[in-house]
């Protein structure tokens, strides 16, 4: 996974947009009433606003799978958001903001649709890199009873892997939910891949939280991980049924965003 130290680079194109936002509000607003100073202002708080839009607009399209958890609104993460909500609430602040001082409108209307461009431009040329990069991983594991495991024997049906371990907070939080998911997507093979704990701490873990994953495997030496290259845990990478990367997730997941992601898997 293509990330700079534990932090992924989507979070890093999303800061990046946002600069070349604000770079182009004040260079374009200069010569105009309000000057490059307000304009940038404005852009600030429209994206601020944009990433809470798009926030809550993805919450109200999965209402269901968040009511069970609605802290997890609050983790952002996440990556849940609404692209179309984001925009609407980002050009509907800018055009109430700049209702007395038009001269600002299209500056900052401009430098928000850069940004917007510049965001499109990076992920997709990175998503693109990822895959690429992150093939099927050729590991070893081995499964709870000392059995060794290739992961390419899983290859005809959707793939999702995850790297976790039982001292990992965000880890025994999402773990629920990826094995109901495993339940109410029996056409795609989970696999939870342990980072360097034995099996017997993993089965008194799995014991006392009454979980029944399906493929649980041991990647002792972390192989896996290396050769993906995560940085942190959790980590949950999607493979088509070709052994191709179709996306990665780091950090904590919730029900909503897994879903959309196995739905892209299909």
């Amino acid at each position: 996974m293509i990330s700079a130290g534990p932090f992924p680079l989507m979070a890093l194109v999303v800061v990046l947009a946002a600069g070349v936002a604000l770079f182009v509000a004040r260079r374009l607003a200069r010569r105009t009433e309000g000057g490059g100073k307000a304009a940038a202002a404005i852009t600030l708080d429209a994206l601020l606003l944009g990433l809470l839009g798009a926030r809550v607009g993805y919450a109200l399209l999965h209402v269901p799978l968040y009511r069970a958890d609605p802290v997890s609104l609050v983790r952002l993460g996440d990556g849940g958001f609404s692209v179309f909500t984001g925009v609407v609430a980002m050009a509907a602040y800018v055009l109430w903001r700049t209702r007395t001082i038009t001269p600002l409108r299209r500056p900052v209307l401009s430098a928000l649709l850069c940004g917007l461009l510049c965001w499109f431009a990076g992920s997709q040329a990175l998503l693109l890199l990822q895959r690429s990069r992150v093939p099927l991983p050729d590991a070893v594991l081995v499964d709870m009873h000392g059995t060794p495991v290739v992961l390419a024997q899983f290859n005809g049906r959707p793939l999702v892997v995850n790297l976790w371990a039982t001292w990992c907070g965000p880890c025994r939080r999402e773990m629920p939910v990826l094995v109901g998911a495993q339940k109410s997507h029996p056409e795609i093979t989970f696999v939870f891949a342990n980072q360097g704990e034995a099996a017997a701490e993993i089965e008194a873990y799995m014991r006392a939280e009454g979980l029944q994953p399906g493929h649980v495997l041991l990647d002792t030496h972390s192989d896996f991980m290396r050769q993906t290259g995560a940085r942190a845990l959790p980590t949950t990478l999607f493979y088509d049924a070709a052994g191709r990367l179709r996306d990665v997730h780091m950090g904590e997941l919730n029900p909503a965003v897994l879903e959309a992601r196995l739905q892209r898997l299909r």
